[in-house]
């Protein structure tokens, strides 16, 4: 699961590729530039539920976009923050096995409208385009859904189970995602822990609940 940490949270952004159907009116020379402001959870929550922040990582995506004979290039930079906690089961030492990600994305607005296509996305969405992106998870499907308060904004948390393979065994995990909009970008929290520590989902409700923008 060490690398389930970056991976599972790097393949949500990869819903950020606009469309140049949908930039076809911008025009000009000089490049358009989006900068996500980083989300993080609540320090003292973080430190209360045992997950300790491995950093907070940019991921630039640039395209370039032809429309009217010129070509403008949109630059969009995206925030991973991403929390990792050491856990122990029966067929696996302790590693780091839970993991919860805080994930930011600019709405990308041009002429009053929202470019960023996360808009539109659902949870069921985005958790299957984890499942498309990062080859360790699979067989996901969901399980319930609750609603929960985040950046002061209810929203609907789903959990999903699946299974990922962590060195070489096959892991029966939990996923909970959610996204909600807050000032100028897309907040996505990512939360994965194995189906038998469930314990643990209070702790991710907890890390969801705490999650700040801008941090």
């Amino acid at each position: 699961m060490r690398h389930t940490r970056r991976e599972v949270a790097t393949a949500a952004l990869g819903a950020l590729v606009a469309s140049s159907g949908c930039l076809n009116f911008v025009t000009g020379q000089e490049a358009l530039s989006f900068e996500a402001d980083p989300a993080l959870a609540e320090e003292s929550v973080a430190n209360d539920t045992g997950y300790e922040l491995d950093g907070t990582e940019a991921q630039t995506i640039t395209r370039e976009f032809s429309a009217a004979g010129q070509t403008r290039s949109v630059e969009v930079t995206n925030q991973i923050s991403t929390y990792e906690k050491s856990l122990s089961l029966s067929l696996l030492a302790e590693q780091k096995l839970g993991v919860f990600a805080a994930i930011s994305s600019p709405a990308v607005e041009i002429a009053s409208r929202t470019l960023n296509p996360l808009k539109d996305y659902s949870n069921e969405d985005l958790v299957q385009m984890l499942t498309s992106q990062y080859e360790g998870l699979s067989n996901v499907s969901e399980v319930s859904s609750q609603t929960l308060t985040m950046l002061g904004t209810e929203t609907e948390v789903t959990k999903y189970e699946a299974t990922s393979n962590v060195e070489g065994q096959q892991v029966d995990v939990f996923v909970h995602v959610t996204k909600v909009r807050h000032e100028d970008d897309f907040v996505i929290a990512l939360g994965v822990y194995p189906q038998q520590l469930s314990g643990e989902e209070s702790n991710i409700v907890s890390l969801f609940e705490s999650v700040q923008h801008p941090a």
